[in-house]
């Protein structure tokens, strides 16, 4: 990689956030106005929702599982074995499962959004549908944009659901906990503010995930090397922006409801 200077570099950087700025603004407008492609959101929303489902319930059970077991050996000490539906509870509705379940997207579908933009990109697929009319951002971003967001929120869900029910199973099965009292406690841990917290987390990750994702793909250049190098960029990106977007929301939601 040739050295540049400063200035260039931050020349460079400022006109790349400018570009996914932008790319952004017009995904999101685009539904506002015709055409609008439904048949291809709902194919991104199986492709991204459906298909990501065995990967976020995996991941959401067995963090459920953990979260029992280490808070267990934690309140042992203090004798409080009977709240740790309410610790596994809290940890994934506001935070654990929100987060991870942008991740595991990230890593299967930001990847994937690169990837085939950037070949469309370096095979002149793109200037080809320039070409014959068609908008590339309304054909290719904005429906991975709205099945993105749409998908994550349900998604999370899912998580939050399997994360709390694996936690219930280590509870009971190896604790030896009374399933009831978990529930009972996992239920009367969570208030309003504890779910609006959770559910609003996956809104700004499927923005994120869908944005960087085809934002990569359509700067991809150099050819098959390069729709690699993009796919990576995706993916790392991607994942840091949901984990710092994960806690300027956090510190928000913390000032608003106060917890």
């Amino acid at each position: 990689m040739p050295f540049v200077s400063p200035e260039v570099y931050a020349k460079e950087k400022i006109a790349a956030i400018q570009d996914y700025a932008l790319l952004s603004w017009h995904a999101v407008i685009n539904i506002f106005s015709g055409p609008r492609y439904w048949a291809d959101i709902f194919t991104q929303m199986d492709s991204i929702g459906v298909g990501s489902m065995p990967i976020v319930v995996l991941t959401g059970f067995f963090t459920g599982c953990v979260l029992a077991l280490q808070s267990a050996t934690s309140l042992q000490e203090f004798g409080s074995v009977s709240l740790t539906g309410n610790l596994v509870a809290l940890s994934m509705v506001k935070e654990l499962g929100p987060v991870l379940t942008g991740l595991m997207v990230s890593g299967r579908n930001a990847s994937g959004m690169a990837s085939e933009i950037g070949s469309m990109k370096v095979t002149e697929q793109l200037d080809a549908m320039r070409a014959l009319g068609t908008d590339p951002v309304r054909k290719l971003v904005t429906p991975r944009l709205y099945a993105s967001v749409f998908m994550l929120f349900f998604l999370t869900i899912v998580a939050d659901a399997v994360g709390i029910a694996g936690g219930a199973l280590v509870a009971v099965a190896l604790l030896g906990l009374n399933a009831s009292t978990y529930f009972h406690n996992s239920y009367r841990a969570l208030v309003y503010g504890d779910i609006v917290q959770g559910l609003t987390k996956p809104l700004f990750s499927g923005f994120i995930i869908a944005t960087v994702g085809c934002y990569f793909g359509m700067k991809t250049k150099g050819g098959t090397q390069g729709v690699g190098k993009a796919t990576t960029q995706a993916v790392v990106v991607a994942s840091v922006f949901i984990i710092i977007v994960d806690f300027i929301v956090s510190r928000a939601m913390i000032g608003i409801f106060g917890r």
